[in-house]
């Protein structure tokens, strides 16, 4: 989370009922969300400095690594957009065996609202990925995932900032785990978008892909 005072709280207290071990990496944040996400029963690590998501990510993943009970991991933004519902039944399907990642994909199903244009460039970006990793995914930059321990302890992501995503997707490829995609809704709000949701965000993350 990063600067997600507002909003944070009722992400975490929608998620517990279902997922009682919630961790929010704090990325820096300057309004007390760290505050905001302990009152509501996560725990909180945090980095002195805002990094990005890709940092977040893999600091969770090492710290829930720390348990040897661990079973599955399941990434969620901390701005609202995910659905507890979709996250559950991913993570049922790494806990079943189905699969040791299950990976959100927006385009599975018609409940995410896009425009034509930022459908275009997540469409494009995923056709970018599948040309350079042979993985058939149908949306590449989907932050919902779910997958086992061990595949986690075989994740080491260095793009600090949006990059991880696609840096994910490669690992995977040379990885080679079992993997399904599965439908998910993103609720865009303004207040997501404001956070990095927008059309402009995803042209960069575009680009990236292409120059990088």
């Amino acid at each position: 989370m990063y600067n997600e005072a507002s909003v944070v709280g009722s992400v975490i207290e929608g998620l517990l009922p279902v997922f009682p071990h919630i961790v929010c990496v704090d990325d820096g944040s300057s309004d007390g969300s760290q505050g905001v996400a302990r009152r509501a029963g996560a725990v909180v690590v945090q980095h002195p400095i805002n990094l990005g998501q890709g940092a977040g990510l893999q600091t969770g993943i090492e710290y829930a690594l720390q348990d040897p009970e661990l079973e599955c991991i399941v990434t969620f933004d901390a701005d609202g957009q995910h659905r507890v519902e979709d996250a559950q039944a991913m993570a049922a399907r790494v806990l079943s065996g189905e699969a040791e990642i299950v990976l959100g994909s927006r385009f599975l199903d018609h409940r995410t609202k896009l425009s034509p244009a930022k459908r275009l460039v997540l469409r494009t970006a995923a056709a970018q990925s599948r040309l350079a990793t042979g993985m058939a995914l149908t949306d590449a930059h989907n932050g919902l995932r779910a997958f086992n321990a061990e595949l986690a302890g075989k994740i080491q992501l260095t793009q600090n900032r949006m990059a991880h995503a696609s840096e994910l997707v490669h690992q995977l490829a040379r990885i080679k785990p079992v993997w399904v995609e599965h439908p998910v809704e993103i609720i865009y709000t303004d207040y997501s978008k404001s956070k990095g949701q927008s059309l402009l965000n995803a042209v960069n993350i575009l680009a990236e892909l292409f120059f990088r």
